[in-house]
C-alpha cells in the first residue's frame, strides 16, 4: 500500500461509520435491479481506485470554492451561460464523497451549498442564473436553463438521499413545479435546450428520482412527457433514430455528452415504471459505442461528438474523449450494470474507471482534463468548467462500481464483486451486519481472497466477476459462490490472478502497424518524462512483446528501437491514468514489434521547439506525426508567427518540409496576400535569422479564406544549395478567419533532410 494512502485510510477507517444510509424512496423499482447498489458508506477500496477516490474527495471537492458557483444565483445573470451548473455538480460529487469517507468538514462545506443555494430560489421556484427575461429559452447568452436547473436538482436530491435534509427536497420540488408550470403548458422544452433540445430534456433523470423521493404522479407524468416531447418537430428522435439507425452518431447531432446523459434518465425511468423496453435504445446505443466508438481505454468522442465509426484518432487537436463524456458513461454503465446485471457492463466500468476516467485526474486529485488524448500532454486545470466539474462526479461515483448486492433463483442474498482490488464492505445481510474484507495483489498475480467477519454465522452467497485478462477460460465471467453458512474470520480464495496479466494489443483503425502494452485492467503509455535521453515516443517502436513490472511501483520496463537507432533500448512505461502527471510528453501506440519503419527520418526529429507565441494547443511540430500540431491563439492580433527548431550541433540539410496543422472558423493558416510562409535560417546558436526559401506551393490564401488547406498538409522546398544550421524555422502572416480582432496560425510538422 502507499504510504499516503495509508493515512487516507487510517482517518477515513476512524469516521467511515458516521455517515447514514441512504432515504429509501417512497416508490417501489417497478423494473427491479438485478444487481443494487450499496451505499458509499458500505465501502472502502484500498488499491489504485482507492486512492483516487479519497484524493478526489479530499484533495479537490474538500477544496473547491464555492463563492465563485454560487455567485451567479445571487447576482444575476451570472458570469458564463452554464454558470448554473457548477455548484450542483459539486453537491452532488460531494455528497457521495462524504457518504464514502464521512469528513466532517465535507459534510459542513456541503450544509453550506445546500443552504446557501437554497436562499437564491424565488418565489416561483426559480433556481438558475438569468433575469426574468431571459428565462427558459434560447436567447444570446442565455440558453442552458433547464441544464442548470437539472444539475441543481441532481445536487440537492443526492444531498437529500444522504443526509434526509427536508429543505433540500422541498427546493427540488419548487424548482420542478416551475418546470412543469413552463412545459409544455407555456412552450416546448426543446425551446430551452441547446443540441436539438437534448441538454434540456436531460432533466428527465433527477425529474424521475423526485417521483420516486416524492411518489407524486405529476412529476413521473412530466418524465413521460419529456420523452414525448424527442418525437416532436425537429426533436431528437432519441429511441426512434437508435431503433432505427443503432448509430450514435446518426442520432440527433450526435452530442455525446447530452446524448448520455438522456439515456442514464431513460434508465431510471425504465426502472420506476417497470418498462423493459425503455432500454432497448439505450441497450443499443452501448453496443455502438463498445462496438466502433470506443478507445482502448474505454474513452470516447472527439470534440465532444460521436463521429463516424472507428474514427479514434490519437492526438491532441483531435480534442479527444471529453471529461464530461467519460463521467456520464460510467453514470451509464452503472445504470445498466444494475438493470441488466451483465458483465459487459462491468467490464466496461473497468476499462473507463482504470483508465481514460483516471487519466483525466491528477494523480494527486487537484485538478482535471477537459480532454484527454492518447498522446500529447496532459492540459490539467483547476479552474470552472464542465469537465472540471464532471469527472470529481464520476470519481466519487466509482466506490459503488465495485460491489453490489443480488439474489439467487431462491431468493438468496449474494455479493457480486465487479472490482478486484483489495477493499473492504460493511453491509448487512438478512439484517445481520457482516464484513467482508477482499485481499489482493491486484493487478499482480497471486490470490484474490476474502475474509468474513460476523457476530454470528451468516448465509451469503458470492459472484466475483472474472476480467477478461484474468480468465483462463474465455468464456468464464464469473467465479459463483453458491450461498452458504460464514462463520466469524471464514475465508476463501475467489481468483487466482496470473502471475504477469501483461498483454500485446494490436492496433487497427488509424493504428495499424502500431501496438499498445497493457498490465492487467491498465492501459500503459511511455512517458518522457521516465526517459531522459531517449527519441521522442513517435520515433520508436517496440522490440518485442516482453513487459517487467519495477517491484513497488506501477511502472513497467520494455525494450524499444529507435527509428535513428535500431538498438534495443529499455523504456519505462507507466499506467495511461499516471502518464503525462509532471508535464511530459506521452504516447499510447508505439510502432508493433517487426513494423516497416520510415525509410527517412527529419535530421531535426525530436529538436527543442519554439514558436512565436505559446498558444492553446500542445502538440509537436518535431514528432514526425503531422496529426499532432500546435497553434499560436491567444487572442490577440500580431503580425507574424514563426514556428522553431533548435539542434544541439548544426545539422545539414538542402530540403526543407512545412506541414500545417488545422483550421479554425477564426483562424489557424498563414494569410499569403502579404507573401507566402518563408524558411528561414539560424547558423549559430543566438545568432540572427537568414532568409533561406519561400514555400512556393502554399496556397492563395487571404484572412478569412483558408483555400481548402488540408491538416496535415505539406509544403516542400528544395534549397539550391545545403545549408547548415543550427535552427529552422517558418515564418509568415497570421490568418484571422472570422474574428479579425485576433489572427494566428498552426503547424503540425517542421522537417528537414539532406537531399
Amino acid at each position: 500500500m502507499h504510504g499516503s494512502l495509508a493515512v487516507f485510510l487510517l482517518s477515513a477507517t476512524l469516521i467511515h461509520s458516521a455517515a447514514p444510509q441512504p432515504v429509501p424512496f417512497k416508490t417501489p423499482d417497478r423494473l427491479p435491479d438485478q444487481f443494487q447498489p450499496l451505499s458509499p458508506a458500505e465501502v472502502k477500496l484500498e488499491g489504485f481506485l482507492g486512492e483516487r477516490i479519497q484524493r478526489n474527495a479530499l484533495s479537490r471537492l474538500a477544496k473547491v470554492d464555492l463563492e465563485p458557483l454560487l455567485a451567479g444565483f445571487r447576482q444575476k445573470p451570472g458570469s458564463h451561460p452554464w454558470i448554473g451548473e457548477h455548484i450542483g455538480k459539486w453537491m452532488h460529487a460531494a455528497t457521495l464523497a462524504w457518504a464514502y469517507t464521512g469528513d466532517a468538514a465535507l459534510r459542513a462545506k456541503l450544509d453550506y451549498a445546500a443552504a446557501e443555494l437554497i436562499k437564491t430560489q424565488e418565489a416561483d421556484g426559480y433556481l438558475g442564473t438569468y433575469t426574468p427575461d431571459k428565462r427558459f429559452g434560447l436567447y444570446p447568452g442565455a440558453d442552458w436553463d433547464v441544464w442548470s436547473h437539472k444539475y441543481c436538482l441532481m445536487g440537492l436530491l443526492t444531498y437529500y438521499q444522504y443526509t434526509g435534509n427536508a429543505a433540500a427536497l422541498a427546493a427540488s420540488r419548487k424548482a420542478a413545479d416551475l418546470l412543469i408550470a413552463t412545459f409544455p403548458a407555456k412552450k416546448s422544452i426543446l425551446a430551452a435546450g441547446t443540441h436539438v433540445g437534448m441538454a434540456a430534456t436531460s432533466v428527465l433523470e433527477p425529474i424521475v428520482l423526485l417521483y420516486r423521493h416524492t411518489g407524486e404522479a405529476k412529476y413521473l407524468e412530466f418524465a413521460r412527457y419529456i420523452v414525448r416531447s424527442w418525437d416532436e418537430p425537429n426533436g431528437p428522435r432519441i429511441i426512434a433514430a437508435l431503433l432505427k439507425e443503432g448509430k450514435v452518431n446518426k442520432t440527433a447531432n450526435g452530442k455525446a455528452y447530452e446524448m448520455l446523459s438522456n439515456l442514464v434518465g431513460l434508465c431510471e425511468l425504465a426502472r420506476a415504471t417497470g418498462e423493459a423496453e425503455l432500454l432497448l435504445p439505450v441497450e443499443k446505443a452501448v453496443q455502438d459505442i463498445i462496438n466502433t466508438k470506443m478507445y482502448l481505454t474505454g474513452g470516447m468522442s472527439q470534440g465532444e461528438h460521436f463521429r463516424e465509426d472507428h474514427y479514434l484518432p490519437n492526438g491532441m487537436g483531435a480534442h479527444v474523449s471529453e471529461t464530461c463524456v467519460s463521467t456520464t458513461w460510467v453514470q451509464l454503465l452503472w445504470q445498466m450494470l444494475r438493470l441488466k446485471g451483465e458483465a459487459l457492463y462491468g467490464r466496461e466500468l473497468e476499462r473507463i474507471l482504470y483508465n481514460h476516467l483516471a487519466a483525466a485526474q491528477r494523480p494527486d486529485g487537484e485538478q482535471w482534463c477537459y480532454f484527454t488524448s492518447l498522446e500529447g500532454t496532459k492540459p490539467y486545470g483547476p479552474g470552472i468548467n464542465c469537465c472540471v466539474s464532471s469527472g470529481p462526479r464520476g470519481m466519487a461515483l466509482a466506490a459503488q462500481c465495485a460491489y453490489f448486492k443480488t439474489r439467487d433463483a431462491r431468493g438468496q442474498e449474494s455479493l457480486f464483486i465487479n472490482l478486484l482490488e483489495p477493499g473492504r464492505v460493511t453491509t448487512t445481510v438478512n439484517g445481520q451486519a457482516v464484513t467482508l474484507d477482499f485481499a489482493s495483489s491486484y493487478p499482480e498475480g497471486g490470490e484474490f481472497k476474502v475474509r468474513v467477519t460476523a457476530s454470528q454465522p451468516v448465509v451469503l452467497g458470492l459472484q466475483c466477476r472474472i476480467p477478461p485478462w484474468a480468465a483462463k477460460d474465455a468464456a468464464a465471467t464469473a467465479r459463483v459462490v453458491a450461498p452458504r453458512l460464514w462463520r466469524n474470520g471464514d475465508s476463501l480464495t475467489l481468483l487466482e490472478l496470473p502471475a504477469r496479466p501483461q498483454q500485446l494489443i494490436a492496433g487497427q483503425h488509424g493504428n495499424e502497424g502500431r501496438a499498445a502494452l497493457a498490465y492487467g485492467p491498465f492501459v500503459l503509455a511511455l512517458d518522457t518524462a521516465l526517459n531522459p535521453g531517449l527519441d521522442s515516443p513517435n520515433l520508436l517502436g517496440l522490440v518485442d512483446d516482453r513487459l517487467q513490472r519495477r517491484p513497488g511501483t506501477l511502472e513497467f520496463v520494455a525494450q524499444v528501437k529507435s527509428l535513428r537507432d535500431p538498438a534495443p533500448r529499455p523504456a519505462v512505461w507507466v499506467p495511461f491514468a499516471n502518464a503525462g502527471a509532471t508535464g511530459g510528453r506521452f504516447q499510447v501506440w508505439l510502432r508493433a514489434p517487426g513494423a516497416a519503419l520510415p525509410e527517412k527520418v527529419s535530421l531535426l526529429a525530436g529538436a527543442r521547439e519554439s514558436r512565436s507565441r505559446q498558444g492553446n494547443v500542445n502538440g509537436s511540430i518535431a514528432d514526425e506525426d503531422p496529426g499532432s500540431f500546435v497553434v499560436t491563439f491567444d487572442g490577440t492580433a500580431k503580425a507574424e508567427d514563426w514556428y522553431a527548431l533548435h539542434a544541439e550541433q548544426p545539422v545539414r540539410f538542402s530540403r526543407a518540409v512545412f506541414a500545417h496543422g488545422q483550421n479554425f472558423h477564426d483562424g489557424g493558416w498563414f494569410d499569403a496576400s502579404a507573401g507566402k510562409p518563408r524558411l528561414q535560417i539560424q547558423r549559430t546558436a543566438n545568432g540572427p535569422w537568414e532568409e533561406a526559401a519561400v514555400f512556393e506551393t502554399y496556397p492563395a490564401t487571404t484572412a478569412t479564406d483558408h483555400r481548402g488547406l488540408k491538416p496535415g498538409q505539406t509544403f516542400s522546398v528544395q534549397l539550391a544549395a545545403p545549408v547548415q544550421a543550427v535552427g529552422v524555422r517558418v515564418i509568415g502572416k497570421p490568418a484571422c478567419g472570422d474574428n479579425p480582432k485576433q489572427a494566428f496560425s498552426s503547424c503540425a510538422e517542421l522537417q528537414v533532410f539532406e537531399k
